[in-house]
């Protein structure tokens, strides 16, 4: 089951153990139960640390928890954690074992002063990319926190669970029996859910901050590149972001960015923030701004205000807020919102194997989500509003020699149907021929483009007809000290390596207002100088 390397690999990370834990199966006569106990006995014969009890009865079969010795409760993984999810294993056998994780102690502290009990149950695919954030962040809790059991489920093990509380989409996640959230979510986003007093602290925590010489709204890809090549220039930087990584934790496989000869969207993610907490850069993390109040003389001080009441001050500010999936906004979209409404093929795909789907848009997006999903469901169909598809030559060529795809362009979607709370189809009008129809299926998978997050903004700044923030060729608002980079601007081309280079770009306009403003005194100790570049 594991390969000979990636058992040397899992036998140096063993080594890190500091304290005996026990793996404690409750094993079946499947095919998964089987494989299951030739896993658990290949780690065992790794460490002298690990032990495997098989005496296990819990009702799930086949499962296993990871345990400290002495003790039965840990975290439950049920079905087996490979694919993605195999590194997910790898940390909580670690963290069980006494290695420290790699997290904020601020984050450990909230963690452990949760109170109350909190019965977790996530179900995940293991191609699921976004999953392994969630299972981690849980089973961390569960490890750090007596009162929180985490029970990690993969759902092609258990298909009928996933049927009967009718999960169309993964990471799904439920406590204490009913459903808490969806999608992606890290450990701060769940335990401010969980602590409902924390968004209050936080607010007073974040305005007690000094001013910032630069301070970036935004952490994905531009905002990153703006907090680095800020902060090289020695000045106080801070970056307010909703969510670190932004688009790029949700993206599957990334192959175009220059250097990099591939990687995946959470890895890049995790890359951008290390590099920007390198430069000690103050990231004040799931935190969402909204509005913005312009200095009120030349050189003075431009007030954020975020979402949470808290209001952050620094004489420049650049906006990097990115942007989001756009809604086909049709009745039945929101109502059946991970009830067969979708739009990531690369998680919820198998979770409608063997069934109907259709997707909405034919730009490179929705032509590659319709070739991934032929060949994992029975059925795919693609509707395109447009008199044709918009995705490269390629793409479509691909996508019409598959034999379980239809294709219709001329399209226009009016409605998403559903019945008993799941949905059953897809109602377009042909734009040639006005004539309505309706296509019977499961799933929807939508992938029409984005839309700028940029609604905070309205009145303030000068957008587009689009939303777009409207720059110069330097990253330039109309207003002075606020600049902007990124997939919120009017920069055309919304990739990766594009928004990096105007983050960049964005910072040294910034650094080049403030040389110019007058003199003030001096904010904070400038961070630890580093070697510029050339």
């Amino acid at each position: 089951m594991l390969d000979d390397t990636l058992k040397a690999q899992l036998q140096q990370y063993l080594a890190l153990l500091r304290q005996p834990i026990r793996l404690i199966a409750s094993l079946d006569n499947s095919e998964t139960g089987v494989d299951m106990k030739n896993l658990l006995e290949t780690i065992v014969g790794l460490s002298d640390k690990v032990s495997l009890d098989t005496s296990g009865d819990d009702a799930r079969k086949p499962s296993f928890v990871v345990a400290r010795e002495g003790q039965t409760t840990g975290v439950r993984f049920a079905g087996l954690p490979l694919g993605h999810e195999f590194t997910s294993l790898v940390l909580a056998l670690l963290w069980t074992g006494g290695h420290p994780p790699k997290v904020e102690q601020d984050e450990i502290d909230s963690i452990k002063a949760l109170e109350g009990h909190f019965n977790f149950e996530v179900y995940m695919s293991l191609s699921c990319h976004n999953c392994p954030d969630v299972v981690q962040a849980l089973s961390l809790m569960a490890i750090v926190n007596p009162n929180v059991k985490t029970v990690v489920i993969e759902g092609g093990a258990f298909q009928a669970e996933v049927e009967a509380r009718q999960i169309m989409a993964v990471p799904m996640v439920f406590l204490n029996g009913q459903v808490f959230g969806s999608g992606r979510m890290s450990v701060e986003e769940i335990v401010a859910k969980l602590d409902t007093n924390a968004g209050e602290r936080d607010a007073a925590k974040l305005s007690a901050k000094d001013p910032f010489d630069v301070l970036i709204v935004g952490g994905g890809p531009a905002g990153a590149a703006a907090a680095v090549y800020a902060a090289r220039k020695g000045i106080r930087v801070g970056v307010a972001a909703e969510r670190f990584g932004g688009q790029t934790n949700d993206t599957m496989a990334i192959e175009n960015y220059i250097s990099v000869l591939e990687t995946n969207g959470p890895k890049f993610a995790a890359a951008l923030e290390a590099q920007v907490r390198h430069y000690e850069v103050d990231i004040m993390n799931l935190q969402r701004a909204d509005k913005i109040i312009p200095a009120s003389q030349p050189g003075g001080l431009i007030e954020v205000q975020m979402a949470n009441g808290a209001s952050l001050k620094a004489r420049s500010v650049i906006l990097s807020t990115g942007a989001r999936w756009r809604n086909v906004n049709v009745p039945g979209e929101q109502e059946y919102k991970n009830k067969g409404v979708a739009y990531c093929p690369h998680c919820d795909g198998p979770l409608f194997k063997g069934k109907r789907t259709a997707v909405i848009g034919g730009g490179n997006s929705g032509i590659e989500a319709a070739i991934d999903l032929a060949g994992i469901v029975a059925h795919v169909t693609v509707f395109e509003f447009a008199d044709q598809l918009k995705a490269d030559a390629v793409l479509v060529s691909k996508l019409k020699s598959l034999p379980n795809v239809s294709i219709h362009t001329n399209a226009q979607t009016t409605e998403i149907t559903g019945v008993d709370g799941m949905v059953n189809g897809i109602r377009y009008k042909d734009r040639t021929t006005g004539d309505d129809h309706w296509v019977e299926l499961e799933g929807v998978f939508v992938q029409i483009g984005l839309v700028p997050n940029t609604e905070f903004l309205k009145g303030t700044l000068e957008l587009s007809k689009f939303g777009e923030i409207v720059v110069d060729a330097k990253g330039h608002t109309h207003v002075p000290g606020v600049f902007a980079a990124g997939d919120c601007t009017t920069v055309p081309y919304k990739q990766i390596v594009i928004a990096a280079g105007e983050g960049a770009k964005a910072a040294l306009s910034a650094f080049d207002h403030l040389i110019r403003m007058p003199a003030l005194p001096v904010i904070a100790a400038p961070t630890p100088a580093h070697a510029e570049a050339v």
